[in-house]
């Protein structure tokens, strides 16, 4: 029976992001829920984080790419010839697997998490989804806002670089190594101001998550402020224009007849054997 290569393309996309929630989620939690110090710190996370999309990568590349991030696969779209007609449910796709793997963490972790936090307010929140300043008081949303955008800007020009064949990439067997260590570095230069979402899925389906098991005020800052929104659309504004970026600078000075590759993670997937 032939199979449907959408339905791979899906399910690839539903587990790589799983495995990288499930990590950079995890880490947030163990380091959230035990004593200062004891358990990891800043620079754990960012390299859990890091890890995770690694292996994230890794799952779904043969597949689907392994964009497993709305605004990588909304920025592939317009300036990487990613099919539209594949936008919404490879976005899905994404979004389901950040809620399941949140929705692991939440159980998992629910007595820790009740231990230090019973009333499930924003002192723990930030396990599951990001807050301006990482939920300190004086961030505003036009800083996180601004931020986001930065990041993921940051996060699709150098994917696009190192997806592009002519552009002298690691070997594609490396390359999710390569996008892990940038998504460390991003964490360790740009967590500050809105915890670097820097991907929809990875914000939305964590938040929802935890929403739907006890966190009333998920939606919101600290301050009070619907919050929800920001996560998304700053990263998809971020993602489109360092797309931008890297076509305008780079890639219309390449040959031509070498664009992005296929063969590399984060692009098109691979024709089913």
């Amino acid at each position: 029976m032939k199979r449907n290569p959408l339905i791979g393309e899906l399910l690839a996309e539903f587990a790589g992001t799983m495995i990288l929630i499930l990590f950079g989620c995890g880490v947030v939690a163990q380091v959230v829920t035990t004593p200062s110090g004891a358990n990891g710190d800043h620079d754990s996370i960012a390299w859990a984080w890091g890890i995770g999309v690694t292996l994230g990568v890794y799952v779904a590349a043969r597949l689907s790419g392994a964009h497993i991030n709305p605004a990588v696969t909304i920025a592939l779209a317009a300036f990487g010839g990613f099919s539209w007609r594949k936008v919404l449910p490879y976005s899905l796709a994404q979004i389901a697997g950040a809620f399941t793997a949140a929705i692991i963490v939440r159980f998992t972790y629910s007595e820790l998490i009740s231990k230090i936090d019973p009333d499930h307010t924003i002192a723990s929140q930030g396990i599951f989804s990001t807050l301006p300043g990482n939920g300190a008081e004086g961030f505003s949303q036009t800083t996180a806002f601004f931020d986001q955008i930065v990041g993921t800007a940051i996060l699709v020009f150098v994917i696009f670089a190192l997806t592009t064949a002519n552009n002298n990439p690691p070997l594609s067997n490396l390359g999710p190594v390569v996008i892990g260590l940038l998504v460390v570095a991003i964490g360790m230069a740009w967590g500050a101001n809105a915890g670097y979402a820097i991907n929809p899925a990875r914000d939305f389906g964590p938040r929802l998550a935890s929403w739907m098991t006890g966190y009333e005020d998920a939606m919101f800052d600290q301050s009070g402020n619907l919050y929800v929104w920001l996560p998304i659309v700053a990263p998809i504004i971020g993602g489109l224009i360092g797309a931008a970026l890297f076509k305008y600078l780079i890639l219309d000075f390449l040959p031509a007849e070498e664009k992005l590759s296929g063969e590399s993670a984060v692009s098109e997937p691979l024709p089913n054997e």
